[in-house]
């Protein structure tokens, strides 16, 4: 527990020291204003005209300006922006003692391999479930700004378990990168593989199996084809669960198990 609780810390040291945790809210911070822009240019269609391609996207993403739709676009947002960036942080945490060629001095401590691993999955963790309630926090202080209708309390609980459902969904799909943050010993290696299963996810969702492959459910549960109830069962859960299990399985047999004298 000892050993532990020091990998713990020593991570916490390494990201309150790092930009990185700043440059990713920051560029996490442009959705919700970017949700806002479009409320506003739907509140005002002659306005919008002028504006010529940006007035017919956003009537395409956006539909009506109000709270519903404002919610949508922030939870679909989650679960595409999430995964991109939610792999960035998992490359980094996994990746950075290869980039800085300290990881065999890293191992070289009187402290478990596995204590190592699971404290860098907590951070992980709570500094991407933190991050999704900051976004959604800031939403709400964006949607107030533009005065959009459509707000109710019913409201505000089932957009706020959209939002942290589909993070937590993101979340759990997360070991995998850090798998391949490993064999790759770096952080390109998983940026790669995250934007390959956001692709993979996106062609399953119009063949219509999305509710069969993990990536695709955090978009499909965010209701971004339409209602969750709709579009997942109970498969899709326990295969994203299966799919975390095996992740993590295959993380703590390669940090255990792979040569690191590099």
């Amino acid at each position: 527990m000892k050993n532990f609780t020091s990998a713990l810390w020593a991570e916490i040291l390494k990201m309150r020291r790092s930009k990185v945790p700043l440059f990713v809210a920051l560029g996490f911070s442009i959705v919700p204003f970017i949700d806002g822009l479009f409320m506003i240019i739907l509140k005002d269609p002659e306005a919008a005209k002028s504006m010529g391609l940006i007035s017919t996207k956003a009537q395409l993403l956006a539909g009506t300006a109000d709270w519903p739709t404002f919610f949508n676009i922030l939870s679909q947002a989650v679960a595409i922006g999430g995964a991109i960036l939610f792999a960035i942080i998992t490359a980094w945490v996994f990746g950075r003692e290869f980039i800085d060629r300290t990881a065999k001095e890293l191992l070289a401590l009187p402290t478990s391999r596995e204590a190592i691993v699971s404290a860098k999955f907590i951070v992980i963790a709570a500094w991407t479930l933190a991050l999704s309630l900051y976004i959604f926090g800031l939403g709400l202080v964006v949607g107030n700004l533009v005065v959009i209708p459509g707000w109710s309390t019913e409201l505000l609980r089932s957009a706020f378990m959209a939002v942290f459902g589909t993070a937590i969904l993101t979340v759990l799909l997360l070991p995998f990168v850090a798998f391949i943050a490993g064999i790759g010993r770096g952080e390109m290696a998983p940026i790669g593989w995250a934007i390959l299963t956001i692709a993979f996810a996106q062609i399953a969702v119009v063949i219509g199996w999305g509710d069969w492959v993990p990536w695709s459910v955090p978009a499909l549960f965010s209701g971004a084809v339409g209602p969750r109830v709709e579009q997942l069962g109970v498969h899709s859960y326990v295969i994203v669960f299966v799919t975390c299990a095996l992740g993590l399985t295959a993380t703590f047999y390669w940090w255990r198990s792979a040569d690191q004298a590099k």
